[in-house]
Parts: C-alpha cells; structure tokens; sequence
C-alpha cells in the first residue's frame, strides 16, 4: 500500500504516552498512529453511513410516531420490572 507524509502536531502528554506505549509494544510512533487512525476512521465511517441511512429514511418518510416509541419503551421497562419483582 503506498503512503504518504504529513505533518501532524499533538500536545506534549500525547506524544509522551505515544512513545511510553510505542516503545512497550516494540512499535514505532508512525505505526501506533497509523492503526489509531484506521481505527477512528472505520468507527466514524459507521456513524456517518447510519445517520446517513437515517436522514434517507426520514426524507422517504420512515418515521416513526413518538407516542408509538413511547409507549413500546413503556412496555418493556414494564416487562424488565416484573422480571425483578
């Protein structure tokens, strides 16, 4: 996979448990930072295509009426409660 440098500055704390963790793990700063990134970017691609989903849904008129959520939620807090009693 090609790559390609930039520049990115971070607070000193940041840095320093970066190196304490890189160094522990017998990894380089560049390959700590790399997986980090990979990480944060599939978790926000997720949250981006959900509430892109979301939006689509609405637009089409996928709604759902809030006194039919209430009364589900309701429901099922009823139904755990009487599962404690």
């Amino acid at each position: 996979m090609a790559t390609e440098a930039f520049t990115v500055r971070a607070e000193s704390d940041i840095v320093h448990q970066l190196d304490f963790i890189a160094g522990a793990l017998d990894r380089s700063r560049n390959y700590l930072v790399n997986q980090a990134l990979r990480e944060y970017l599939k978790t926000h691609a997720w949250q981006v295509e959900k509430v892109t989903q979301g939006i689509a849904a609405a637009d089409r008129g996928e709604l759902v009426d809030h006194d039919d959520v209430m009364r589900e939620m309701e429901e099922l807090i009823e139904q755990k409660s009487k599962g404690r009693a």
